[in-house]
C-alpha cells in the first residue's frame, strides 16, 4: 500500500458507528460507547472535527487520531495557545505497518503547529481525557512508534485499585484520628457552608482542574444522587485543612494543606471516605492516575497497581509543517 492509497480527512457526523468500532478494535483496553464518545468527544466545547482525523482505506475507516486545542478558556488557566493534546488514538490491527499511524500524526501535528502550537502531549488534557498517557504494557506498538517519532516520556503516572468488601479501618488508623482530634483537627462530611472556603481552598493548593473536579461531584452531592458520593473536609479551629471525595467506585482526589501533610491527615481521610463507600455498598475503589509516591499510601489501604502510563510531550518545529 502507498501513501495515496490512504485518505485523511475530518471526522463526518455519518462517521460515529464505524469510528467507535475502530476505536474499541484499536484501544481494546479503553473501549467506549456512544454515550461516552457523544458526551466526551462531540459535545466538549473544544472539539473541532477537523481535530478528529480519520484515515479512510477503500471505503473503511482504519485508522484515527483526536487531536484537540482550546477554543474557550479553563478556567483561570485560559486558552492556554501554545499547547495542543492527542487524548486517543490507533489504528486497526488489520491496517497496521502500512504507514497509516504516521500520516495521521503528521497531519494531526501539522494542524496544530499551524495554529501557533509550540507543544503537543499525550494526554493530560482537561476536562475530558480518556486515560492519563499510553498504556505501556496494553499499547507497547504505540509506544515504539512515539518513541521512534520524537515524543518524549514526561512523567508515568499509575492506576490503581482495591479491593473494599469487608474493609475495616486498622487499629493505627484510628489511633491517629483519636490523636489528631485531640489536636483539634476534625474529619466530618462537607456541608453547604463549607463551600465557599472550600473551593477557594482547592483551588489555591491543588489548582482549577481539582476545582472542576469537585464542582462535578458537588453539584451531584447537593442534588440527584447523593447517595453515590462521599465528600470530607478536614477542619482544625473552624478552617478547612484538607478534603477527600469518592463518586460510585472512583476513589479522589483527594488533598492536605501542603503545611500540614506530616500529620496523617491524608491517611485518615483516605480511610474514613473508602469506609463511607463499604456502607454505601460498594466493594471496590479505583482511579486514574497517581505518581509512585503517593502510590506507597494508597499500598497501606490496600490498592494494587493496575496500570501504568506515559504522559508524553512532543515540541513543535517548523520541519513539522514543511
Amino acid at each position: 500500500m502507498t501513501g495515496a492509497d490512504i485518505a485523511i480527512r475530518p471526522y463526518r457526523g455519518s462517521d460515529e458507528a464505524a469510528l467507535i468500532d475502530l476505536w474499541n478494535a484499536a484501544m481494546t483496553h479503553d473501549r467506549i460507547n456512544p454515550a461516552v464518545f457523544r458526551t466526551k468527544v462531540l459535545l466538549d466545547l473544544n472539539f473541532n472535527p477537523a481535530g478528529l482525523l480519520v484515515a479512510e482505506v477503500d471505503g473503511r475507516l482504519a485508522g484515527f487520531v483526536l487531536s484537540l486545542a482550546r477554543q474557550v478558556p479553563h478556567f483561570l488557566d485560559g486558552l492556554e495557545p501554545e499547547t495542543g493534546w492527542i487524548t486517543a488514538f490507533g489504528v486497526h490491527p488489520n491496517f497496521r505497518r502500512r504507514g497509516i499511524g504516521r500520516a495521521l500524526f503528521e497531519r494531526a501535528l501539522a494542524r496544530l503547529a499551524d495554529q501557533g502550537k509550540q507543544a503537543v502531549w499525550i494526554s493530560p488534557y482537561t476536562p475530558n481525557y480518556f486515560i492519563p498517557g499510553v498504556d505501556v504494557a496494553a499499547y507497547p506498538e504505540a509506544m515504539a512508534f512515539l518513541k521512534s517519532t520524537g515524543w518524549q516520556t514526561i512523567s508515568e503516572p499509575i492506576s490503581m485499585r482495591a479491593e473494599i468488601t469487608g474493609f475495616q479501618i486498622p487499629p493505627e488508623i484510628l489511633a491517629r484520628e483519636k490523636t489528631l482530634a485531640a489536636e483539634g483537627y476534625l474529619i466530618r462530611p462537607v456541608t453547604s457552608a463549607d463551600l465557599p472556603e472550600l473551593m477557594a481552598f482547592i483551588a489555591q493548593h491543588f489548582g482549577w482542574d481539582w476545582v472542576r473536579h469537585a464542582q462535578d461531584y458537588l453539584l451531584e452531592l447537593f442534588g440527584p444522587g447523593s447517595d453515590q458520593i462521599c465528600f470530607l473536609v478536614a477542619e482544625r479551629q473552624g478552617h478547612i485543612v484538607g478534603y477527600c471525595q469518592q463518586r460510585r467506585e472512583r476513589f479522589g482526589p483527594f488533598g492536605v494543606d501542603p503545611a500540614l501533610r506530616s500529620l496523617g491527615l491524608g491517611r485518615v481521610l483516605l480511610f474514613r471516605c473508602l469506609s463511607e463507600m463499604l456502607t454505601k455498598g460498594f466493594h471496590a475503589a479505583w482511579f486514574l492516575w497517581t505518581g509512585r509516591d503517593a502510590a506507597r499510601l494508597y499500598a497501606l489501604a490496600g490498592f494494587k497497581e493496575v496500570r501504568q502510563f506515559a504522559v508524553m510531550k512532543k515540541e513543535l518545529t517548523k520541519a513539522v509543517t514543511a
